[in-house]
């Protein structure tokens, strides 16, 4: 009895009827051939998210390529470690992969919209929401937004913001409340360890949590062009998991690759969801944090408890940062501050009653409110 329940389970996971809004990242290594991009690739990609509009669906997709594509006019063959080559690389690529995507999906009648990112977009707060609002009104449209991190001007070193964009994927669908993330690379599923180094190693279809031995399991990074790998794609669906949402990786190769994973055929592996936090408690927990505000234990038990964090707990700051800017408190939970750095650390231990006659009247006399802080678990 307990074989077919568990057997229903699995199908249940992979039972996508449900999911009306999806997010597609296609990786650098399904995208690219020698001397360029796949342009047969993205045509049939076009005709299988074209099937899903028809259906009633809603999809974005966050594309890489950029990069290579400029290698390849370049006709660079090696990957290109210099900063500011990769950056001319992605700015010479960048339109000509998005003028691929638009011309597949014409043949569609489907209109694409280009929507290029920072890191910094999801760590300011009003920015973040403008996102959010923007990628709406073009799905609303019947648009598909074509996504890219802004290598060419990005403040990052090009890849470590979101890893080839499986992060950003995923930052994506948590933003615009997804029930299903695909990511799509050249790789075909998670390994219970790295396939490249064990033969004997075996493809995990279901993971319902994501453990420390599953991270384990993950191999190193991507092909040439690209900055991603199965730790990357781990991250993403970690982030997907907490805003409720689905995540199957799998070969972006594979034939009508799309139209089987809707289909819930057994390709890739599929990664359950978790808790479904609030849309602010998924930007605080995914934003970058400016600093750290380090706490006694007992700060830490109130918080769980759903208390605020009163400067009395608290031991000592670490960096510089603005009252509501993210920050860390030990290594449990992320807030939004009430406090700068500065006030932070001339109030650490003092009771609230002395905040006001130390910051004036009108300010909050505790560090973060509950609905500020969330736990990393």
């Amino acid at each position: 009895m307990i074989y077919f329940i568990q057997l229903n389970y699995e199908q249940d996971m992979r039972n996508f009827a449900n999911a009306k809004r999806i997010v597609i990242k296609i990786g650098t290594a399904t995208l690219s051939k020698e001397g360029g991009i796949d342009t047969e690739y993205i045509s049939q990609a076009a005709r299988q998210v074209s099937g899903l509009l028809k259906a009633g669906r809603q999809v974005v997709i966050v594309t890489s390529g950029a990069i290579g594509m400029g290698a390849g006019q370049l006709d660079i063959k090696e990957r290109v470690a210099d900063l500011k080559l990769r950056q001319a690389c992605a700015a010479i690529g960048q339109p000509l992969v998005m003028a691929e995507y638009r011309k597949a999906f014409l043949r569609y009648a489907v209109k694409t919209a280009q929507v290029l990112l920072t890191a910094d977009v999801f760590n300011n707060r009003k920015t973040y929401l403008n996102l959010r609002n923007s990628i709406e009104t073009l799905l609303g449209l019947s648009i598909v937004p074509v996504l890219n991190e802004n290598d060419s001007v990005s403040t990052d070193e090009i890849g470590s913001a979101f890893g080839d964009n499986d992060k950003l994927s995923a930052l994506v669908a948590s933003k615009i409340d997804a029930q299903l993330l695909i990511i799509l690379s050249d790789i075909d599923a998670l390994y219970d360890k790295d396939p490249r180094k064990f033969p004997d190693a075996r493809p995990i279809a279901e993971v319902y949590e994501i453990t420390e031995e599953i991270v384990k399991s993950a191999g190193q990074r991507g092909s040439a062009f690209s900055t991603g790998g199965m730790k990357t794609k781990i991250e993403a669906a970690k982030i997907a998991a907490n805003a409720g949402c689905r995540t199957v990786i799998a070969n972006g190769k594979v034939k009508n690759v799309i139209d089987k994973i809707i289909a819930g055929e057994a390709v890739g592996t599929v990664f359950m969801a978790k808790r479904k936090l609030s849309n602010r408690s998924r930007w605080i927990l995914n934003s970058r944090p400016a600093g750290t505000i380090f706490v006694d234990e007992g700060a830490i038990k109130a918080m769980r408890n759903h208390k605020s964090l009163l400067p009395s707990g608290i031991l000592r700051v670490e960096g510089k940062f603005d009252a509501g800017e993210v920050v860390m408190i030990n290594k449990a939970a992320k807030a939004v501050s009430s406090l700068s750095s500065d006030e932070v650390e001339s109030l650490a231990g003092k009771h609230s009653s002395q905040i006001k006659k130390i910051l004036g009247e009108g300010r909050r006399d505790v560090a973060a409110i509950p609905e500020d802080i969330v736990f990393l678990e």
